[in-house]
């Protein structure tokens, strides 16, 4: 009878060893999947915060596309308008160098041929 209860203590000393590795190995776990809990809220607030700046980014940039787009628009007509003024006064300078020279001819004494 004594072979079989040391053999019992002997089982149940490998049996309470094995419960108490058992048991640190959960509280290890415990600890990691608290850690990565802790990690995944703060993964998740980042990725808020950052979606947040992403959409004030996107709002500000359409913005800014349809400012440049009405600057490209404002350039193009003044670039027409003005191309358009120079045409004209060149035409009004060859026009008054025309006319002032029709005057000249026309206030010029007279030439006798004879």
């Amino acid at each position: 009878m004594t072979q079989k209860a040391a053999a019992l203590q002997t089982y149940n000393n490998e049996l309470v060893k094995c419960i108490d590795d058992l048991s640190k190995k959960r509280e290890e776990l415990n600890r990691q999947i608290k850690q990565e809990e802790q990690e995944k809220e703060r993964l998740q607030y980042d990725i808020r915060v950052l979606t947040e700046k992403l959409s004030r980014v996107n709002e500000s940039l359409a913005q800014r596309c349809v400012t440049r787009s009405n600057l490209d628009r404002t350039i193009a007509e003044t670039e027409a308008a003005y191309t358009k003024i120079l045409e004209s006064s060149q035409s009004l300078l060859t026009v008054l160098k025309q006319e002032a020279g029709n005057l000249s001819k026309a206030t010029e004494p007279r030439r006798k041929d004879h």
